[in-house]
Formats: C-alpha cells, sequence, structure tokens
C-alpha cells in the first residue's frame, strides 16, 4: 500500500490500494476525482517492466477526459470579422474567396499562374551534373574496356611493330579481323568526342557559357568537326601515299595512323575525366592535352620516317611531308573551331 499527496487545493493524504486506486480513510476506494499522473504510474511498476506493460498500465489508469472549451471572448480575430467572433467559424468573406474572374470562362485556378519575386541567376552548365554526358563518357569507359578485352592482343602486336622497323623485301600489312577493325573504328570515334569536350570546357570558361543551340548540339558540332578532320587528314594520307609510294607502304601507314588516333583518345580521356568531375583548372587541362598531341605528333613523324623515308636517300622531305599532312590540318582544325564557337556563341 503507498500514499500520496493529493493534487487538489486542499492538503490531505490519498491511499492507494493493491489495485492503485485510492483508498479513503474509511476502506472504500474512491473512483472519483483522482487520476494519478504517467510519472506516478509508472513508479508502481517494476523497474524491469517492459514498454508493453507500461503501456497497459497506463491504459489502465489514466483515462482521456472530455476536453471543455474555454467561453472566453476571442480577441483576435480575422480581418473583416467583429471581435469576439468564434475561431471556429472558418467561414471568409466574399472578397477574401473570390476574385474579379470568378465565374468568367478566362478563370482557370488549376493553371500555374506564375511565381512571385525575382528570378536568380541560373546555375552555369556544368559537364558533373550532366546526365547525359556522364552516362555518355560512363558508356565509352565501357566499351573501350570490352574493346581493349576483345582486341588486347591485336592492340599490344600493333604497340609492339610500332617502334620496329619493317625490310623492304617483307613488308606486309598487319591483319586483323571485322571485329577488331570495329573496336579500333569506335575508339576513333570515342577520340573525336574527347577532343570536342576539351575545347568545349576551353570555351566555356574563356569565349562564352551561353550558345544559340543546346550544349549538347555544340557538342556535337565539335565532335563531327574533329571527325571531319580525321576522314579529311586519312583521305590526304591515302591519296599522297597512292602518288609517291607503293601500296603496301601506305597500307602499313593508315593502319598505323588508325591506331595513332584511337591511343590518343585512351591517353586524353582520363584528363577528360579530372577536368569535368575533379575541376581540374582548364589550363592545366590545355597542358596535358597539348603534351598528349605533341608526343603523338612524334610518333606519327618517326613512323612515316621508318615507313616511307629510311632508305629513300630524301629524308628532308619529311619535314615537307609532316608539315603537309600533319601540322597544316591541325592549325586549320583550331581555325575552324575558333570560328565555330564565335558563330555559336550569344553576342549581346
Amino acid at each position: 500500500m503507498k500514499t500520496f499527496a493529493s493534487d487538489s487545493i486542499h492538503s490531505e493524504e490519498i491511499v492507494l490500494g493493491e489495485d492503485g486506486l485510492p483508498v479513503a480513510s474509511g476502506g472504500k476506494q474512491q473512483h472519483q476525482h483522482y487520476q494519478p499522473t504517467p510519472a506516478q504510474v509508472l513508479s508502481w511498476l517494476p523497474k524491469n517492466a517492459t514498454p508493453e506493460q507500461q503501456d497497459s498500465a497506463i491504459q489502465a489508469h489514466i483515462k482521456p477526459a472530455e476536453i471543455t472549451w474555454s467561453q472566453q471572448p476571442d480577441t483576435l480575430h480575422l480581418p473583416g470579422q467583429t471581435a469576439g467572433h468564434s475561431w471556429r467559424d472558418v467561414s471568409m468573406p466574399t472578397y477574401y474567396r473570390e476574385s474579379y474572374f470568378t465565374g468568367k470562362p478566362w478563370f482557370h485556378p488549376d493553371l500555374f499562374g506564375g511565381r512571385l519575386g525575382v528570378a536568380g541567376d541560373p546555375v552555369p552548365y556544368s559537364i558533373a551534373r550532366d546526365n547525359v554526358i556522364t552516362a555518355l563518357l560512363l558508356f565509352c569507359f565501357i566499351l573501350a574496356a570490352v574493346a581493349y578485352a576483345k582486341s588486347k592482343r591485336f592492340i599490344l602486336r600493333q604497340a609492339k611493330d610500332f617502334f620496329r622497323p619493317p625490310h623492304n623485301e617483307k613488308m606486309t600489312a598487319m591483319t586483323e579481323t571485322s571485329g577488331e577493325l570495329r573496336f579500333q573504328f569506335f575508339l576513333v570515334l570515342q577520340s573525336c568526342l574527347l577532343f570536342a569536350l576539351i575545347y568545349f570546357f576551353f570555351v566555356q570558361i574563356n569565349v562564352t557559357d551561353t550558345f544559340v543551340i543546346d550544349q549538347y548540339q555544340v557538342i556535337g558540332v565539335f565532335a563531327l568537326t574533329n571527325l571531319a578532320y580525321v576522314l579529311v587528314k586519312a583521305a590526304l594520307y591515302w591519296l599522297s601515299g597512292w602518288v609517291f609510294f607503293d601500296r603496301r607502304r601506305n597500307d602499313i601507314w593508315m593502319k598505323a595512323f588508325l591506331f595513332l588516333i584511337a591511343m590518343e583518345g585512351v591517353c586524353i580521356f582520363p584528363v577528360v575525366m579530372l577536368q569535368a568531375y575533379f575541376e581540374m583548372p582548364v589550363e592545366t587541362t590545355l597542358i596535358c592535352t597539348s603534351a598528349v598531341i605533341i608526343l603523338f605528333k612524334l610518333l606519327a613523324l618517326y613512323k612515316t620516317y621508318i615507313i616511307f623515308f629510311r632508305h629513300s636517300g630524301h629524308s628532308l622531305q619529311i619535314f615537307l611531308y609532316f608539315c603537309t599532312l600533319e601540322i597544316l590540318p591541325l592549325t586549320t582544325l583550331l581555325g575552324l573551331l575558333a570560328m565555330i564557337g564565335n558563330c555559336l556563341k550569344v553576342n549581346f
């Protein structure tokens, strides 16, 4: 049996029976005018009582009482309502519920009518937040990995034979399957796309970030320009080889040229990823890209020398050949890309 002080104004001692209900001084249980608090109910239970037992004890001893609303007048009232008006009456005046256009045929409350305030500055475009370009780069990485897995022997054989000078009497072109050729052509397309993205980074930082067409279309135009550059240069190489050299040498060089373009894209892929997702400075990106381009131009110069000019006795002609078919098309490409970028930007 426990004793508690009453919560009423008059201080008197209340005795609780074994069932937890107050017992009057005469021994009768009082079922009125007393309801323990949850803390008191929980104090009656042992310390190891489970939450279910605690909940049952509270539900057994605490009953919700009827809510008695205050009858005092409300001094805080809605605009247009008289003082003391009940807040439960939510009826509003007509001028709060209707407008000038209510009931007219051009009243469409279901349509969005605009947003109040002043429009903020738009978030600048970023490749890292572009889901389409991210998916495209991920697709390029996966397909390049598949291409390497399927054509690893062919690529390694090309890399070994690239620095090996061929013999004139046994100069034969390297054979490859149609699947290996398709994967290598895909790597060429990937190179065109990656160089387009790098030039887009440069234009976005140093020229403009607003264009007359969508960003995807701008990148697509740059990629198609790079592809046209590769195709035109391949046609010029084939034409010059057909005029000045024999067919075997020309076939060997065309396959070496395709291999160089494909590997150039593979080497430039990490640069694009660092620029797009790790915010590498554009200056560093351009330096790395220039280093890759210069390296592969030197490799092309070496390959043309050992194929065409090593035994010809006219070694100085290689500089004319190299400048005409490598340096001049590259400068033409840069000038064409600059002109396209100026045509696509928004001139205020």
